[in-house]
């Protein structure tokens, strides 16, 4: 019998893990081994992450990096990760370190070297910029606020019901991170985009998107132009950057399988 192929699911901001349980049945039902660990800090549930928010603060994208690189080493083969959000960035960080064997990154926060910054991703992120201490917390959103910066393609009542089920405070220095990776030589938001011999990698984009626009991504794909590995992008015109939980989560679901089996994956 054949091992079945490791997927990691990488969530991104605000969102636990437990939100990628569709997909995790899913792959498991299509023949992958699948699953969905948190960010470091992350408690197993969403109730007691509200309740613990000093768990998740002061976390880092090197924290987060690593974390994934020493759950990867615990397998016997190098898994495919799917990331959302800054699990998108992370998941990009991880195959440029030749540690899995392909990504798929959908509305992934946007690395080093991506230039475009909407008005739309300023306003998403306000709740973290507006204080400077928020670096070293973990900030949450008010259902207003994410149904900006998640749910604006779907309807009120599903927005606030994503909110009520998924929803955690994530940690602000990501955030900060990200923000000053232009300035910083040696930026966390780095991203090692010209490695010839790394896995392929999909690039998954909402084209409603307020927190990572179809801009950022576009300019994501452009800093890959000097490596001749697969890098492939993909549009869902009419989504937003809840397209990994609300009631079209299949599609984008279906849409990665589908690119995996092109890869022989």
């Amino acid at each position: 019998m054949t091992t079945p192929i490791p997927v990691i699911f990488i969530h991104g901001l605000w969102l636990h893990a437990t939100s990628w349980t569709p997909w995790i049945e899913l792959f498991g039902d299509a023949g992958y081994a699948p699953s969905a660990p948190g960010w470091p800090g992350d408690p197993d549930t969403v109730a007691e992450a509200r309740e613990n928010p000093e768990s998740i603060a002061d976390h880092g994208i090197d924290d987060v990096v690593e974390h994934f690189a020493g759950i990867i080493r615990t397998l016997d083969t190098p898994p495919i990760l799917v990331g959302h959000s800054f699990g998108g960035m992370i998941a990009q960080k991880l195959l440029g370190q030749d540690l899995a064997r392909a990504a798929v990154a959908i509305d992934a926060a946007q690395i080093k070297g991506v230039l475009p910054l909407p008005l739309s991703a300023l306003r998403a992120t306000l709740p973290v910029f507006k204080n400077p201490a928020n670096k070293h917390r973990a900030v949450s959103l008010t259902a207003e606020q994410f149904r900006f910066a998640f749910g604006n393609a779907i309807s009120e009542a599903e927005s606030d019901a994503l909110y009520e089920r998924w929803t955690i405070p994530a940690p602000g220095k990501p955030l900060f991170e990200a923000a000053a990776a232009n300035f910083n030589p040696h930026s966390p938001a780095k991203v090692d985009t010209a490695n010839q011999a790394r896995g392929p990698l999909l690039l998954m984009t909402g084209g409603k998107d307020h927190t990572v626009p179809e801009t950022v991504v576009r300019a994501t794909l452009k800093q890959y132009r000097h490596s001749d590995a697969v890098t492939d992008i993909t549009a869902f015109p009419d989504r937003g950057h809840s397209l990994t939980i609300d009631a079209g989560w299949r599609e984008v679901a279906d849409t990665a399988l589908t690119w995996l089996r092109r890869q022989s994956l």
